[in-house]
């Protein structure tokens, strides 16, 4: 149970409903790298789909995860703050990229890096390797990567991923089946791989229901925006509040980050 005064005010309803102006201007100052490496689009379906009964979990890392109506939902009986944040944004939902290279490479590209600047970046590199294969980018080298305008750390990481996916050390065919800190372990295991972007790919590739990205400072910065008036928040209390969101946490995240940011970042 969060120990902090956690009751609707006007200051919470107003950061609810809107994107206040404190909310903008976390949303400007927070860590770019918590920002760009989310890979969503807003996508409205002709027909949204309304999930009953079980719910499977759509592991192809493709299309409209099929667990989100369910989610929604749940979330909106439990959480305050969630009941009256989800409506705003109607048939909007996490899209994630199907292939696990191009969505890991995507997320070194992005890091500590404006949302611009790693768009540009990667049009670039794109343009350079056009089919996005793992042995498309060993065949250019990283001087070419550099070329594209990364800096020479992250052509090294981003070659050093492909040699990973081109060997076959990779568990890739597997990671549908594995835990999320089975993956996490993995994926650390690649240079310019940490824990947060291991997570991002669980929930934007592997698209799994329950993640809680602690290092996310957007997230933090939500939660302290929505549920503690602004007051500086720790990862120990930011836990508490998640855990009125499982098993959906990923979905309450990715509505915390649009409380901050409505336009989702395609990454």
């Amino acid at each position: 149970m969060v120990t902090r005064k956690t009751t609707t005010t006007a200051r919470d309803k107003s950061a609810a409903l809107k994107v206040s102006a404190t909310a903008e201007k976390a949303a400007t100052t927070r860590q770019v790298v918590a920002k760009t490496s989310k890979t969503t689009t807003i996508v409205t379906p002709r027909t949204p789909v309304v999930a009953t009964g079980a719910v499977p979990v759509n592991t192809t890392g493709t299309g409209r995860p099929d667990y989100w109506d369910k989610a929604c939902s749940d979330l909106v009986r439990r959480d305050r703050i969630l009941k009256k944040l989800i409506p705003q944004f109607g048939p909007a939902h996490l899209l994630g990229r199907g292939d696990p290279f191009v969505t890991l490479a995507r997320s070194i590209v992005g890091q500590q890096i404006s949302v611009k600047a790693a768009q540009s970046v990667w049009d670039r590199v794109e343009a350079t390797c056009p089919r996005l294969t793992p042995a498309q980018f060993l065949k250019a080298g990283q001087e070419a990567l550099t070329a594209c305008g990364l800096s020479r750390r992250k052509a090294e990481y981003i070659h050093d991923l492909a040699g990973h996916f081109k060997s076959g050390a990779l568990h890739v065919s597997s990671w549908s089946e594995m835990d999320d800190e089975s993956v996490i372990a993995e994926l650390t295991q690649i240079r310019g791989i940490g824990r947060w972007t291991a997570e991002m790919f669980l929930m934007f590739n592997l698209l799994r229901p329950n993640v809680l990205p602690l290092d996310d400072i957007g997230l933090i910065n939500a939660i302290s925006t929505n549920y503690f008036s602004g007051e500086p928040v720790t990862r120990s209390e930011a836990r508490e509040v998640a855990a009125n969101w499982e098993p959906w946490r990923s979905v309450a995240t990715w509505y915390m980050w649009r409380s901050l940011d409505p336009l989702p970042v395609e990454y």
